[in-house]
């Protein structure tokens, strides 16, 4: 199993998660995480940093956004390796919780 980052972190991408995986599992886009599901050794390390509740196991994603897990997998593929925690986007915290986030995901 592996963990997942879901639509909560579009536009917020709190990086608080990144520096406590010991595997450097998180890859970091313009305005979202994933994580790279061949790399995560489910340790749960990353859950509880994240400021907006958006990283679940695998088996906990909710109804809806399961096209999540493959998202995960496939940008991961795209995008570097991200180790270190970065300061949010300043408008991070307007952005939690706001519904339909995928449509501002950039690629």
């Amino acid at each position: 199993m592996t963990f997942v980052v879901l639509e909560n972190c579009i536009r917020c991408k709190y990086t608080d998660c990144v520096e406590v995986c010991p595997v450097d599992c998180f890859h970091e886009g313009p305005n979202f995480l994933v994580i790279d599901p061949d790399e995560c050794i489910d340790c749960s390390l990353c859950e509880p940093e994240c400021p907006v509740q958006a990283i679940v196991p695998e088996d906990e994603v909710p109804e809806g956004q399961e096209h999540f897990i493959e998202l995960n997998a496939e940008l991961s593929r795209q995008w570097p390796v991200i180790t270190r925690r970065k300061d949010p986007p300043p408008d991070a915290a307007s952005w939690d919780g706001q519904p339909d986030k995928l449509k501002h995901l950039q690629k």
